[in-house]
C-alpha cells in the first residue's frame, strides 16, 4: 500500500466508523466485560474472490493495536463456501464494534473483485486491458478501485484531477472537438500538468477529426457506443497513432467481441455499480 491510499484508507476507516459508533457501541457496552478477550473468524458464505482482508486487518489494529489477525486467505484468492478468511483475537468490544464495518466493506469488495475476474477472464486471451469508471459509491470510491485491482482489472482515472477527459458535454458546451484539443492541451502546458488527455468521440466524423488535430495532444480516443464493426473501421483510421478505449453497452455478453477488434482497454462501469455482494459472515468465540 502506498502512503497516499494507506492516509485515505484510514481517513475512510476513521469516518465509517465514527458514524456507525457515534456515542457509543450501546448494546455491547451494556452487558460486555470491557476487559474479556475473544476471537472471530470470517467464514465465506459462497463461492467468490476474496477482497479486503488487509482493509479487515487496518480496521481491527485501528481500534485496537494489539490485536492479533491471522489470515488464511489473501486478497485475490478463490474462496470457497465454508472456508475461513481470516481469525482474528482482541477485546470483545473491540471485535463487535468492528464487525459490521468489516463485513460491509469485504462483501462490497468481494463482489466487485469477483464479478471484475468473471469479466478479465472473458478476454484474457486478448491483448486488452478492462478499465472501471467514475460510476462509484461516493466516499467509497477508494476501495471498490481497489477490489477492481483485485479482480484483475485495472483503475481509470481516480477523479476529475488526474485525466483530462473531455465527453459529449465538454465537447458540446465548449464549441465542438477541435477547439477542445486546442484549449485542453493549452490548459496542460500552461499548468504544467503531467497528465494525459483522451477524447470521447460519437461518430467515425468525430474520430477523423480528432485524428486531423490530436496528434501530439490528444493520448487516448475513447469510442463511446460504437458497435464492434465501427471500431474496427475507427480503429483502421486511428493506425495506432494514439491509445483507444471502448465504453458504452459493455457486458459480459458481448466483450469478447470489442477484445477481438484489437483495442487497448475497454471501460465497463458494471465493473462497480452491477455487483452483488458477497455473502460473508463473522462467527465469535470466546478464548
Amino acid at each position: 500500500m502506498n502512503q497516499t491510499y494507506t492516509s485515505h484508507l484510514e481517513h475512510l476507516i476513521q469516518q465509517a466508523l465514527a458514524e456507525d459508533v457515534g456515542s457509543g457501541d450501546h448494546s455491547s457496552l451494556c452487558c460486555i466485560n470491557p476487559n474479556q478477550k475473544g476471537k472471530a473468524m470470517l467464514k465465506v458464505k459462497e463461492n467468490c474472490i476474496i477482497a479486503g482482508v488487509e482493509v479487515a486487518k487496518k480496521i481491527f489494529e485501528n481500534v485496537e493495536n494489539s490485536s492479533i489477525f491471522k489470515a488464511s486467505l489473501k486478497d485475490g484468492d478463490s474462496a470457497v463456501e465454508g472456508q475461513e478468511a481470516f481469525e482474528v483475537e482482541a477485546s470483545i468490544l473491540t471485535i463487535l464494534k468492528c464487525e459490521r464495518l468489516v463485513l460491509n466493506i469485504m462483501q462490497r469488495m468481494s463482489g466487485i473483485a469477483t464479478l471484475t475476474k468473471e469479466y478479465s477472464k472473458i478476454i484474457s486471451k486478448y491483448n486488452c486491458k478492462i478499465l472501471d469508471t467514475r460510476k462509484t459509491t461516493p466516499n467509497f470510491r477508494l476501495l471498490e478501485k481497489e477490489a477492481v485491482r483485485i479482480g484483475g482489472g485495472n483503475n481509470h482515472r481516480f477523479g476529475l484531477y488526474d485525466m483530462i477527459m473531455l465527453k459529449d458535454n465538454h465537447l458540446d458546451y465548449c464549441g465542438g472537438i477541435s477547439k477542445a484539443i486546442e484549449l485542453a492541451f493549452d490548459y496542460k502546458k500552461k499548468n504544467n500538468l503531467s497528465i494525459h488527455i483522451e477524447i470521447e468521440t460519437r461518430s467515425i466524423e468525430e474520430v477523423k477529426e480528432v485524428c486531423l488535430n490530436g496528434k501530439g495532444k490528444v493520448d487516448r480516443i475513447m469510442l463511446d457506443n460504437f458497435s464492434p464493426d465501427q471500431i474496427s473501421e475507427a480503429l483502421s483510421i486511428i493506425n495506432k497513432e494514439f491509445e483507444t478505449e471502448a465504453s458504452g453497452g459493455i457486458n459480459k455478453q458481448n466483450i469478447e467481441t470489442y477484445a477481438a477488434t484489437g483495442i487497448d482497454f475497454i471501460s465497463v462501469g458494471a465493473l462497480i455499480h452491477q455487483a452483488k455482494s458477497v455473502d460473508l459472515s463473522l462467527k465469535a468465540k470466546l478464548v
